[in-house]
């Protein structure tokens, strides 16, 4: 795969996103543009204002859906905030609006987002295995099976990252910092380019440990 010149990551925030989900990815980038200055990552919402995301941290937008910024893929984190955005039109009418050269990515829970939408329908795709207190009680669901109900033409993956082509999702709170590692591998950088961005975060253990879990779903 050839390097895609100056790849745009955008990543939609939202009330009560998970703070981990969205940091994690913006953070590989962040490093990785020290490597190569021409990749970006960026924060777009509904509107352009304050948005208070998990544990009250509030963070400002750098688009807003209307601004219409290019970018080669979305990400969608997760966050106890995915209960509302699942049902968003707003957010579905604008994901539809993309390109369909746009990759579709999401972190955790933020897969129901595109479950919900159809588009994960003959894919496969993931989301967070390990529950809290109440999605382990008879109160809640694990959220990964969440996702085989609201999306029941999906194949339910365990894999850290599916890469499905176009829609790409990870499972976990932290997998953030796999689907960013993952999309440096989609925007065409080699194994010695992401391995040195994962040294630079001293990350390398964890890299390694978790680079080959991947199911590519064709």
């Amino acid at each position: 795969m050839s390097k895609k010149s100056g790849f745009r990551l955008g990543i939609y925030i939202f009330k009560d996103a998970e703070i981990i989900d969205y940091a994690a990815p913006m953070g590989v980038f962040s490093v990785a543009r020290r490597l190569d200055p021409e990749l970006d990552a960026f924060l777009v919402a509904d509107s352009i204002r304050p948005v208070q995301t998990q544990a009250g941290l509030i963070v400002h937008p750098n688009y807003s859906f209307s601004d219409r910024p290019d970018m080669d893929a979305l990400l969608i984190p997760g966050g106890f905030g995915t209960r509302q955005e699942t049902y968003n039109k707003r957010l579905h009418e604008y994901i539809r609006s993309l390109p369909e050269t746009t990759l579709l990515t999401s972190v955790c829970t933020g897969s129901w987002i595109y479950g919900n939408m159809g588009l994960l329908d003959g894919l496969a795709a993931t989301n967070r295995k390990e529950p809290d207190r109440i999605e382990a009680s008879s109160f809640g669901k694990v959220p990964i099976d969440r996702l085989a109900e609201i999306a029941p033409a999906c194949k339910i993956s365990s894999a850290r990252i599916v890469d499905s082509g176009r829609v790409i999702t990870a499972g976990g709170i932290a997998s953030g910092m796999e689907m960013g590692f993952h999309l440096l591998r989609r925007a065409g950088y080699d194994e010695a380019f992401i391995s040195d961005v994962a040294r630079i975060m001293e990350y390398s253990k964890a890299y390694e440990n978790y680079k080959e879990d991947i199911e590519y779903f064709k």
